[in-house]
């Protein structure tokens, strides 16, 4: 006997308990998905398990882990699986995901994998082209700055690859630093005041604009990367804008989707 195709997509984020923010970038970007994919049947999973205890506790919701889910796609009968990250690099995260899959794989017929944000030099030129769309007429003393993540993993390169992207590309006074890698905000404010930049737009190089964005980046707390720029003499302006909000990164990641 044949057995009937049944088609799943996972959406994998590391999740975040911030409401407003979720709403714009991870549900509206599993809405986008849906339209793209309407035979498809579309669920979430977040990786971070601090994140889905606050939210069943708090809010009473209940998000899968990775695991869970593929457990329900199994036990439902699911036969065709693809799954897509909204990681930005090829980092730990996404690497514990990938091995869980590895472990998995043999649970369906097929299991096709996306791949993160920033994968390669292509998507690198996506994603700079996305961002600037908004500061196309910047003042000729004002720059944008990146705040990624960061890692001690070695795919942290891609963060340093990033700007030199975009250096190539023409913008000159498009800055990127990480919380927990390199370039640190000591680097970053030293290339900012080469620079000859008096002011600088902050965004978020997050999928959402979460808690580093809101308190690493645009805090009030004197280590905060607004506090540091204005201490150094650079005025700031700080944009909570996800990544999932900008429609050329969401188009991006239905390419990756559709690659997989």
């Amino acid at each position: 006997m044949i057995q009937k195709e049944k088609k799943g997509i996972l959406i994998v984020s590391f999740g975040t308990s911030i409401e407003e923010t979720r709403k714009k970038t991870i549900d509206a970007f599993e809405t986008i998905v849906k339209k793209a994919y309407p035979d498809w049947e579309v669920r979430r999973a977040f990786t971070s398990e601090m994140i889905i205890k606050i939210l069943k506790k708090r809010d009473g919701i209940c998000i899968d882990t990775i695991q869970e889910a593929l457990d329900r796609f199994r036990e439902e009968g699911f036969t065709h699986l693809l799954i897509q990250p909204t990681h930005i690099i090829n980092g730990v995260e996404n690497n514990r995901m990938l091995h869980l899959l590895r472990r998995n794989r043999d649970s369906f017929v097929s299991m096709r994998i996306g791949t993160p944000l920033l994968t390669s030099p292509e998507d690198m030129e996506e994603v700079i082209a996305g961002i600037m769309e908004d500061y196309r007429a910047l003042p000729s003393d004002t720059g944008v700055l990146c705040l990624g993540h960061g890692t001690d993993h070695y795919s942290n390169f891609t963060y340093p690859a990033f700007e030199y992207t975009a250096r190539r590309m023409g913008y000159s006074r498009l800055f990127i630093g990480t919380v927990e890698g390199y370039p640190d905000i000591e680097t970053v404010i030293s290339h900012v005041l080469q620079s000859g930049c008096k002011k600088m737009i902050l965004l978020p190089l997050l999928f959402v604009a979460g808690d580093h964005a809101r308190n690493d980046m645009a805090g009030e707390e004197p280590d905060s990367w607004k506090s540091r720029l204005n201490a150094s003499g650079i005025q700031t302006t700080c944009v909570l804008k996800g990544l999932g909000e900008y429609p050329a990164i969401q188009h991006l990641f239905l390419k990756h989707m559709e690659r997989a």
